[in-house]
């Protein structure tokens, strides 16, 4: 199967225990006894909305393996709330490889970009990775993103193409890869919260693998 372990789960949603049963064993995950600050908790940190996005947050610096690349065909859609909401959206779908790649489930990154039940299930997410010795490879590309909100808080969804990208096993040095199927095209939709730092963490993440909206 193309990305067994991303395509099993469909990409941060809140099955998180799917994930788990990919790698085929109950052994606790590496890094589980860390949290992610916010993770699990039932209520959103809001702040009330600003007049604009605020440019003075200290932002964690994204690095990727070289084989690892993202496009995102989306324009900026001249509203700055809009505009900033889809900006931070980015980097924090980013920071989740990154996170990957660094074998780390409590990474700084998501610290910054998640709170709550997205945080929880990101963290749970690259444990799957770390326990599995894999991680991701190739090029993945979003498009078709609609925004709306009040300025404090956020919906997104957009959608992403997963046709060229793949699971990378470390140890065996293997790509695993296969045909692009319907279910390479995944819906997403998340709810953002604009924090005190200016900042629009998600806050709740979920898809629909093989949407017809996302076909190509």
């Amino acid at each position: 199967m193309n990305r067994p372990l991303r395509l099993a789960t469909a990409a941060l949603t809140a099955s998180a225990a799917l994930l788990l049963t990919s790698c085929g064993s109950d052994e606790k995950p590496a890094g589980s006894d860390d949290k992610i600050a916010g993770a699990g908790q039932g209520e959103e940190k809001k702040s009330p909305p600003p007049s604009e996005p605020a440019q003075g947050a200290d932002r964690p610096e994204i690095k990727l393996p070289s084989d690892v690349t993202f496009t995102f065909s989306w324009a900026k859609t001249g509203d700055k709330t809009k505009d900033a909401v889809l900006a931070d959206r980015e980097q924090a779908i980013k920071a989740i490889d990154m996170a990957i790649a660094e074998k780390a489930p409590t990474h700084k990154a998501l610290r910054f970009y998640y709170e709550g039940d997205a945080a929880a299930n990101a963290q749970k997410y690259i444990q799957a990775y770390v326990k599995a010795d894999a991680r991701t490879t190739g090029a993945y590309r979003y498009y078709d993103a609609t925004v709306t909100g009040d300025g404090g808080t956020a919906a997104l969804t957009y959608c992403e193409d997963q046709s060229k990208a793949y699971d990378k096993y470390l140890k065996k040095d293997k790509v695993d890869k296969g045909p692009a199927t319907k279910n390479s095209y995944v819906l997403y939709a998340a709810k953002l919260s604009r924090n005190d730092a200016g900042v629009w963490v998600t806050t709740e993440l979920n898809a629909t693998r093989g949407s017809d909206k996302c076909q190509p």
